[in-house]
């Protein structure tokens, strides 16, 4: 799978509301109410991301979680990590 250009993934983050491009990966920073709200959704995006073998790089302190998106054997991003996003993105609106 190969990576897409930074000018293509800047274009492609257009549909993506608060997700960022830089060092490689797109990144997005998300906060909720409390430490189980936040908790519940990487449950919910572990298992999604598990069907997809395809699994994010992430952090997570009280209720706020830092998630990075990028495909570690292509070395860049790929349209893996944008149809994980977009799940993301599903799954927390």
């Amino acid at each position: 799978m190969k990576p897409f250009s930074e000018v293509e993934i800047i274009e492609l983050l257009k549909d993506f509301e608060g997700w960022s491009y830089n060092e490689d990966a797109i990144h997005t920073s998300l906060e909720f109410d409390d430490f189980k709200d936040t908790f519940s959704v990487m449950t919910r995006i572990a298992f999604e991301a598990e069907k997809l073998n395809h699994h994010p790089d992430w952090t997570n302190i009280y209720n706020t979680l830092q998630i990075s998106l990028s495909t570690h054997d292509a070395g860049g991003v790929t349209n893996k990590d944008f149809e994980l996003a977009k799940i993301i993105d599903a799954l927390v609106s």
